[in-house]
């Protein structure tokens, strides 16, 4: 794809040192998928391939005049959310996307990171609840973070409930689960839930997430159907994790770039 012709994504993600997830994370996704990446932080962590240490969010006014400057300027043709960082920041995020009703947005609801440190307050869960899964066209929880969401068991009612709140699709993965094998579903309001099964694979991941929500963002701003990328998307996931490595002393990190995605 001629360069100047690239969709562009922004993200708006935290800063993660170690390189395994956030921004750099989703930077990566979205150019392995010929895809340009304009970034707005809300927020920078001391963390590495264990845990993370501290978070720092900064000011909802910074985010805001981050996002406001890209989107004035640019052409976005979707927006992927991840690691929010306050309550505050989760309001700003709303006020921004309900002035853009037009483009895709892919939520990937950060919680708790690898390690166990909690991520997310009560009240950023309420905010995040209230303003912001009413815009999203898909929300990618794992089984725990829909859980957390909700109050559920069940991930059939937590993606009904997240359905109820106004998200166009849920994709829940099933990282988290019991099962032999990860089985990732697809909830739609108006369709029958889509199941597609993966090998699991040996080692723990960071930036697992980041990853697969990134590429769907970026199928999207290529024009594809949502059921399409969020297939493409799961299938280049699983591939860049099998081909993961360990750089440090906790989780194993994806290799984004393993191969050019099949032709598209």
């Amino acid at each position: 794809m001629p360069t100047h012709n690239k969709p562009i994504v922004l993200s708006i993600s935290g800063h993660d040192p170690s390189g395994g997830a956030g921004i750099q994370a989703d930077i990566e996704a979205m150019a392995a998928h010929g895809c340009h990446a304009a970034t707005a932080i809300t927020c920078l962590t001391i963390q590495d391939s264990r845990n993370v240490h501290a978070l720092i969010p900064l000011s909802p006014e910074q985010l805001y005049r981050q996002v406001e400057t890209l989107l004035q300027d640019y052409q976005i043709q979707a927006i992927k959310i991840g690691l929010i960082g306050s309550a505050e920041i989760a309001a700003a995020i709303g006020n921004l996307l309900a002035k853009r009703p037009g483009i895709p947005v892919v939520l990937d609801p950060i919680l708790a990171a690898g390690g166990g440190t909690e991520l997310a307050s009560n009240q950023l869960i309420q905010t995040l609840m209230g303003i912001i899964v009413p815009r999203t066209t898909l929300i990618t929880p794992n089984s725990q973070e829909a859980r957390k969401l909700t109050g559920e068991d069940s991930l059939d009612r937590c993606a009904n409930h997240l359905l109820s709140k106004g998200a166009e699709a849920v994709l829940i993965t099933g990282t988290h689960e019991a099962s032999d094998e990860v089985i990732n579903t697809l909830y739609r309001s108006d369709q029958p839930p889509i199941q597609q099964i993966w090998a699991r694979l040996d080692a723990s991941y960071h930036g697992s997430g980041c990853t697969i929500a990134s590429a769907i963002a970026a199928g999207l701003a290529k024009g594809h159907p949502l059921l399409e990328a969020v297939t493409r998307a799961q299938e280049y996931t699983w591939n860049s994790l099998k081909s993961g490595w360990k750089p440090g002393k906790g989780q194993h990190i994806p290799n984004r770039f393993f191969t050019p995605p099949t032709s598209e």
